[in-house]
């Protein structure tokens, strides 16, 4: 594979009084080239749409008591193993998905097949974060839900900022999932040059990843 430069760029801590347009163009403004790749953290774009829900606002039903225990417990992050995170998915696909997704997801079980919960549960139920999972104190006690419409929003900062970009889900163990991207965005390219997950975790302040081609002088 072709060789890149990874440039993080730190910012300050990110919430629903900033708009994602502006955090990206103001700091990576002295910094872009052409050719680069801009990606930003799923994470940080849901708390710019207010999608960073504290858990003294989520009160879990009777559904999600049940059903968070019998999520797998995976080594990279707690996800819906949580009433509160499974409370939210429910909200955010609908108790019958949810449903049909935990019955399928147990009887693949039997067969020793697993990862079917989250194919049903969609990509929304996916990229709940769980509380007392966010790397900054300021998020801790929040259920963090997936970006609305990241494919949307990455298009968008695309077509301000000239530069493709992608919104990624990027952690140590399972490496880089691009969860939106922009037509010009070589998605397989960005994860696996993100898959060593360059940006750390989220006390690191650095959710935004230049991605540059290095050029030989030979």
């Amino acid at each position: 594979m072709k060789n890149y430069t990874i440039i993080a760029v730190k910012t300050n801590i990110i919430t629903d009084k900033d708009n994602i347009e502006d955090v990206v163009e103001n700091y990576t403004a002295k910094l872009r080239q052409s050719g680069d790749i801009i990606t930003i953290s799923e994470s940080v774009v849901a708390m710019t749409q207010g999608r960073a829900i504290p858990t003294s606002q989520i009160k879990p039903g009777l559904l999600a008591k049940i059903l968070w225990r019998f999520v797998r417990k995976v080594p990279y992050g707690i996800g819906l193993r949580n009433p509160y995170s499974m409370e939210c998915a429910i909200r955010e696909t609908g108790s019958a998905r949810i449903l049909l997704a935990a019955m399928v997801s147990a009887i693949m079980k039997i067969f020793k097949r697993r990862g079917n919960f989250y194919k049903i549960a969609g990509k929304q139920a996916a990229m709940i974060d769980a509380p007392h999972t966010a790397g900054l104190k300021e998020y801790y006690e929040c259920v963090i839900l997936g970006p609305k419409d990241p494919e949307a929003v990455a298009q968008k900062l695309s077509e301000r900022i000239k530069s493709p970009v992608a919104i990624v889900d990027v952690n140590d163990i399972s490496g880089c999932w691009v969860v939106g991207a922009s037509n010009d965005a070589n998605v397989k390219l960005i994860e696996e040059v993100l898959d060593d997950n360059p940006a750390g975790q989220g006390d690191a302040c650095t959710p935004i990843i230049i991605i540059r081609p290095v050029t030989s002088n030979i």
